[in-house]
C-alpha cells in the first residue's frame, strides 16, 4: 500500500505538495510515482527565479525505464532546489516525502491550493 501523509496536498500528476511559511510549498513526487518509475537515475531541477504555471512542466526525473515529467502543481516562482536529490536520486525512493523533495515555489495564487486532492482523494486515485 502506497504511503500518502495526511498533512500534504496531491494532484492527479502524482506531484505532492506541502504547505510552507507564508505564501511558499515544498514539492516532491509520490510514493505511487517514484515505485512506477523504478530506479530513478537522474533528475532536471527546474531554477531558481523560474516561473510557471499550474500544469506546466517544470522539471523531468529520468529513470531506468523512461524520462517523466514533473508539473508545477500551482503558479508560482521557485525559490529553492534540493541539489542532494540530484546528487543523490535513490533518496525519492528512501524517503519521497522528506529528502526527496524537489523544489519550493512562492505561489502567486494560495487560493489555488484548495484545489489540489488531499489523501484520502489522492488514495482513491491510485487504488
Amino acid at each position: 500500500m502506497t504511503n500518502c501523509p495526511q498533512d500534504l496536498k496531491y494532484t492527479t500528476d502524482h506531484e505532492w505538495v506541502q504547505p510552507r511559511s507564508g505564501d511558499t510549498v515544498r514539492v516532491g513526487i509520490t510514493q505511487h510515482a517514484v515505485e512506477a518509475l523504478s530506479g530513478i537515475v537522474f533528475l532536471s531541477l527546474p531554477t531558481i527565479g523560474q516561473s510557471f504555471s499550474q500544469g506546466e512542466q517544470a522539471m523531468e526525473v529520468e529513470s531506468t525505464k523512461a524520462v517523466s515529467e514533473v508539473f508545477a502543481p500551482l503558479d508560482g516562482v521557485v525559490v529553492a532546489v534540493n541539489e542532494d536529490a540530484a546528487n543523490n536520486p535513490d533518496c525519492l525512493s528512501e524517503d519521497p516525502y522528506e529528502a526527496g523533495w524537489l523544489f519550493e515555489l512562492e505561489m502567486s495564487d494560495t487560493p489555488q491550493l484548495d484545489t489540489l486532492l488531499d489523501a484520502q482523494a489522492y488514495t482513491n486515485l491510485i487504488e
